[in-house]
């Protein structure tokens, strides 16, 4: 995948939401993702709102060493996202994560501030190489209408959004936006928080297949050039479940297949947020 300003992203990256919070579990998930960064899932997403910033202390210790190996993303909350909250919400983020930059900085969702406000911050950021570029998350089509028209907007890198088998609402036009405008999806909950993985239909399918329904889903969601998407996993096993999806294709039977099973949308769709 590659991004707007010409930088190679892996189409599949790490998801970190409700990593770093279960002391239990906290090395199996440290494994995880230095296991995922191994086998080349090197795009780390990550967030403030993430455990009030577990996340991102977790991932600071998984690329303690490697930094240059990764794609790092974080996101800044609306509430912080003004001129100067801006700005100080990254610099925690960056203590966190124990680097002196951002590879690719969101805006978690659209708040009260106005975006040209987190437009200024995010390009002052830029200017003094905290961060290498920003997009947006869970901004739908009159959204980012308004920001391409601001100064600076045109510098968006991605928008992320929740997109899977079950949640195709973005098809209608968030797709076709984007990919006219040549900014690639970021997909977040390719199996839907789980709901997927106990589908019958989709657990069907996956056994005919030979692949999980995790790795069916996922590899779902990429079947689409411009699309990208993180997938969070908690162990090694599970990244490793993942990655195989890369691997994974279909037939023009199977999609129209999961077409009939899971509609496209006939009309437009507010974007969901999860």
């Amino acid at each position: 995948m590659t991004l707007p300003d010409g930088t190679a992203v892996p189409a599949l990256g790490l998801g970190t939401w409700y990593l770093g919070e279960d002391p239990g579990r906290y090395d199996s998930q440290l494994d995880a993702l230095r296991t995922g960064i191994d086998i080349g899932l090197t795009l780390v997403d990550t967030a403030e709102m993430y455990g009030d910033g577990a996340a991102e202390e977790l991932v600071g210790r998984a690329i303690a060493g490697r930094r240059d190996d990764v794609f790092l993303v974080s996101k800044v909350l609306p509430h912080h996202a003004t001129r100067q909250g801006t700005v100080d919400a990254c610099e925690r983020s960056l203590r966190r994560l124990g680097t002196d930059r951002l590879d690719l900085y969101l805006l978690h969702w659209r708040g009260r501030v106005p975006v040209d406000e987190t437009v200024a911050a995010f390009e002052s950021l830029v200017s003094r190489g905290r961060i290498r570029s920003w997009g947006v998350s869970n901004f739908d089509v009159p959204d980012l209408d308004q920001l391409a028209g601001l100064p600076g907007g045109d510098r968006v890198q991605t928008d992320q959004v929740l997109y899977n088998l079950a949640r195709r609402g973005p098809e209608y036009d968030l797709v076709p936006w984007c990919r006219g405008r040549r900014v690639p999806l970021m997909v977040y909950s390719p199996v839907d928080h789980g709901g997927l993985l106990e589908h019958r239909a989709v657990r069907d399918l996956a056994a005919e297949k030979g692949v999980t329904p995790a790795q069916l889903a996922i590899a779902w969601v990429l079947r689409l050039p411009d699309v990208f998407a993180v997938a969070k996993a908690s162990t090694r096993a599970h990244v490793l479940e993942n990655r195989a999806a890369l691997e994974i294709g279909f037939s023009q039977a199977e999609l129209d297949r999961l077409d009939r099973l899971f509609p496209p949308p006939p009309r437009k769709v507010p974007l969901e947020i999860r």
